[in-house]
Order: structure tokens, then sequence, then C-alpha cells
């Protein structure tokens, strides 16, 4: 991208906010997009409700095999460390982070519950060195064409008018990128799942309210995609496609499977721990889940699909033939 067009994509963005809140990488044609949330240590006090499962060294894997991967992009959806206002939390993401520059991976992030635990103002300020392109009340990155909307679901640290304000920039920035010819897909993101079946963290009605509707009614979103229950999860609404993809290396919680929880397309495909790969095909949006197999050692592909934009489609959901139940 030249700097001319760079500056372009700027000054069209301006009406919508401030510059603040805007942020724009390179487009590549074919571009990888990865996502992983809730690469959080597992704390003492969580052990005694659920059970641990070389989470530690699960993470470690994940952080490797992105690595080796090399995506263009990668988005970390929360919960990035177990305590952010803790320096000696952050050594092995610091780390990972070092190799991902060395590989030239740009990686974004957006603030997790625990990221902001114990001492907000300390936490943010850690997640801010190394995350600088970290706006609280919501920022973009663009790659290949799809851009991705990183929001801030720790309602209980916004104040009254930064929620306004958010809920203000995201819905002018859909509008935007709705009328926008060269952005072609958008996906959501933010930490707390509106639909989710965990029996520890359910489902947020703080962001169905918030953030729900307007990515219901934009035209060019595809995907919902979020963390905070260490599962994976797919779920449908009015046509359009909601992640859950918390299996960075929390402590895995157990899931309501009974008549009463939200039909998940992704039933069959429970692995403890993955990460999410996302291409654009032409319009549209690839999404495949990669999961660390049970030797902890190799990943395979697991539940893959096509967004359709016509919202009426009927998704075909995939589980790939390595994936095997735990």
């Amino acid at each position: 991208m030249t700097k001319f067009n760079t500056l372009l994509s700027v000054i069209l963005l301006i009406p919508i906010l401030s510059l603040a809140q805007i942020n724009l990488s390179k487009t590549f044609t074919g571009a990888t997009i990865d996502f992983i949330s809730d690469t959080q240590q597992p704390m003492l006090v969580e052990k005694i409700f659920l059970k641990p499962t070389q989470n530690k060294k699960a993470t470690a894997e994940l952080f490797a095999e992105i690595v080796k991967t090399k995506p263009q992009s990668l988005y970390m959806l929360g919960d990035v460390v177990a305590l952010g206002y803790r320096n000696r939390k952050w050594g092995k993401v610091d780390c990972f982070l070092d190799n991902c520059r060395k590989e030239n991976i740009m990686v974004s992030a957006l603030l997790g519950n625990h990221d902001v635990m114990g001492r907000r103002k300390k936490g943010e300020s850690n997640f801010n060195k190394r995350f600088p392109l970290n706006v609280r009340t919501g920022y973009i990155l663009i790659t290949d064409s799809v851009a991705v909307v990183l929001l801030n679901s720790n309602f209980n640290t916004l104040s009254f008018n930064e929620m306004k304000k958010q809920d203000k920039w995201y819905q002018a920035m859909l509008n935007s990128l709705d009328t926008d010819q060269s952005i072609k897909a958008i996906i959501v993101t933010c930490h707390h799942a509106p639909y989710s079946n965990s029996k520890v963290v359910g489902s947020s009605t703080s962001v169905q309210q918030n953030f729900v509707l307007p990515y219901i009614k934009s035209k060019k979103a595809q995907l919902f995609i979020t963390g905070h229950s260490h599962n994976f999860e797919h779920f449908k609404s009015m046509g359009k496609d909601f992640l859950v993809i918390g299996g960075g290396g929390g402590l895995h919680q157990p899931l309501d499977v009974s008549t009463k929880s939200i039909p998940d397309l992704a039933f069959d495909y429970k692995p403890l721990f993955h990460y999410l790969s996302v291409r654009r095909v032409g319009d549209e949006l690839q999404a495949t889940s990669y999961f660390l197999k049970n030797d902890f050692i190799t990943f395979a592909s697991g539940h893959t699909f096509q967004t359709n934009l016509s919202g009426l489609n009927t998704v075909d959901a995939k589980i790939g033939s390595n994936y095997v139940k735990p």
C-alpha cells in the first residue's frame, strides 16, 4: 500500500471519529488472519474448581505453532495473562511477541477481564506497552480488505460516557465500512461471549445489548469472535455467525448440554486447546479452527466453514477427519 493510498484511507475515515481509534495495516491478498483467546496461566483458585491439563505447555505449543505458520496478522482476544498488573506474568508473552516481530507477524489485542483484574490502571498500562495500538473504547485494523473491529467488553471498567462513546463509534464505524468499497468483510471481536453454554461464565447480556444488533444489521459483518468461555463454540443467529475460541490455555470449562442449551453447530468439536485462522474468499470468509492433538505436540484442522453474505444460508460446518474426542 502506497503512502498516498494509506493517507486517502485515513482521510475517508476522519469524519467518523478521531484518528486515535483508527489504525490501518498493510493489505495483502490471500492473507491469513489468526485469532487466539484466553492464553492466561491458570490461577490457584481456579484449580479448586477446574481441572488443569498441561495448560502452560499447551499455550507454549500454540504460540510456537502460530510463529511457525506465520499468519499476516494475529489478534489476541483478551485474558492474555492471568493478572495484567503483575510484571512477571508477562514473561512468556513478551518472548512470543518478540518472536512474532522477527517473523513480521502483526500482533494486536483487546482487553479481557484478567488483563484488568485487581489493579486496572496498572494492568492496562502493562497491556498498552505490549499493544500500543489498543484504544480502550474500540479500534479497527485492516488486513486483506478485512476490517477487524476490536471492542472493550469490560463494561464495569468503563464510565457511562466511555460506554456511550464506544457504542457511537462502533455504529458509525460499521456504517462507514459498509459503504467503503475497499472493505470486503468485517469481523467484530470482544472478549466476553454474547452466547455461550459455559457453566462457568455463560452468555453476556451486556454484549448482547451493546454489540450484537449493530453486527446483525451490518451488511458486511460476517463473524463475531470472542473468548472468555474456555471452549470452542459456534452459534448462528439471524443469519450471522458467532464463534467462541477461548482455547488458548485457560482451564477448560464444562458446558451445558441439556435441552435448554443454545444450539451449537460445533457440538461434536470440543478440543481443549485451539486457535482460529480466517482467510478471505472473494467477499466472504473461510474460518478454520486448529487444535492441539492429545500428544501435546502436533496440530490438526478441526471445525471449518465459510460464511455466506446472503444471510439466509445453512452453514456447511465440517469437522476435520483428524479430530478425535479427548
